[in-house]
Formats: C-alpha cells, structure tokens, sequence
C-alpha cells in the first residue's frame, strides 16, 4: 500500500511537470523539447525503436552507417506524418486541418514554394506534394493577385483498406533498390493529387519514406519499369 502511494505521488508529480516546447532554428529545423511521465515515455521509445531498427540493419546490410538518434528521429517524423487525422479533435464541425499555399505558377514548377498553415512558413513545392500523400491538406491555388483560383479537395491518406491490399500487392517498397518490407512504407500517388490523382489502387505504390522522399526531390528522375517498380536516376528533371 505504501508503495502504491509513493508511485501515485510520483505519477501526479510527474503530470504537473509536464510541457513540450518547440524552438525554430531558422534553417529548416525545429528543436523539440518535452517532458512526459516515465510510462509516456517509455512506450514512445518502444513506439521509435520498433521503426528504427529495422531501418538500422537494412541502412547496414547496404554497408552504410547512420547514427541511431537520427533514426529515432526519422521514427518520430513518422508516427507525426501517418497519424490518423479523424482522431484529432473537430473545429467548428471540422477536422484539424493544414492548408497549403502556393501560386498557381508554383504549382507548375518543380522548384517552387508553397506557404505552411496561415504564418508564411515556407517549405518547397515538393515537399507539399510528398505531404499530399500523406496528411490532411487543402491546397489553395492562388492568382497573380492573390485571389484564390482553387480550393482544392482534402487529400486524405489511403483508407486502411486500401494500405492492406497494397501491402498484398506491392510486398514492399517499390523502388528498384530497396528491400524495405511493406509495414515500412507509405502510399505514393503515381499521378500527383495536385494533378488530379486519385487516392485509389491503380494510381498508388508503396515506397519507403526515404525513396518517398527521393520521388518528390528535383536532384531525381525516375521512370516505372514493366514489372511495377521505381528506377531513380540522380540528375536534375528538366522542363
């Protein structure tokens, strides 16, 4: 009984000195700074590790390192960017939703901005569409004189459904020289929900967040070969 009541002092401690706080570096990053109670903590660690490692052991059977804390941390930007946004609370009748804008000049042009949420933070037209495939996101499209000229449809993420048949299909990430296995990946939009993709079987592919990542990077073409697959080629698109 004694000890119940120790752990129930420390418990109620511990949820007084809780606090998360963020610090914008200025050079794409944020530091993130956090205190949970010990059992919150411990099963974000295993939540991290369980992503983590397995990435370990493919990154070394390639013959490569990666320091283990930066796998950590691609494993918290994982379980942020897949978390089911019907979970969060409703606004106003509304789920929580991030709203991306951009010009419509931009929209065409892989190297242009779009604008985070409402403050102008800026992230590239790539990394808003990789987001598209992945979150809740409403795309403003926006006129020479900023009138809206498109308030785009909610890109929603693949219906668990529809992840399951992928995962039967696929087996695995999708480009050509990667062996990540499907409880890995993400669903990728062949035809770009910016371009009218459909969040459907035909028009998705599994690819891991790395390669998904590298399918939205300029410095990387990449073409779809007959059996299904991703081939990248390292060199700026053109056009």
């Amino acid at each position: 009984a004694a000890e119940a009541k120790a752990l129930q002092r420390e418990e109620e401690h511990a949820q007084r000195r809780t606090f998360f706080s963020t610090r914008d570096n200025g050079d794409g990053t944020i530091d993130l700074h956090a205190r949970v109670s010990r059992a919150v903590g411990m099963r974000l660690r295993t939540i991290l590790d369980s992503l983590a490692q397995p990435r370990k052991l493919t990154v070394e059977n390639r013959g490569r390192k990666a320091p283990y804390d930066r796998l950590l941390g691609q494993a918290f930007a994982r379980v942020i960017e897949t978390y089911d946004v019907d979970q969060l609370p409703r606004h106003g009748g509304h789920a929580t939703t991030v709203f991306i804008t951009m010009s419509i000049e931009d929209l065409r042009k892989d190297l242009g901005t779009a604008a985070l949420g409402f403050d102008g933070d800026q992230i590239t037209a790539a990394e808003a569409r990789r987001m598209a495939c992945n979150a809740d996101l409403v795309p403003v499209v926006l006129g020479t004189d900023s009138e809206i000229l498109d308030l785009g449809r909610t890109a929603r993420l693949a219906h668990p459904i529809q992840h399951r048949a992928l995962r039967l299909r696929d087996k695995g990430c999708q480009a050509e020289d990667c062996d990540a296995p499907a409880a890995w990946t993400e669903a990728h939009h062949l035809q770009p929900w910016s371009e009218g993709g459909r969040t459907n079987l035909a028009n998705m592919v599994l690819l891991c967040p790395s390669d998904h990542r590298r399918i939205h990077d300029t410095n990387y073409t990449h073409e779809r070969l007959p059996d299904g697959r991703i081939r990248f080629t390292r060199g700026a698109r053109t056009g």
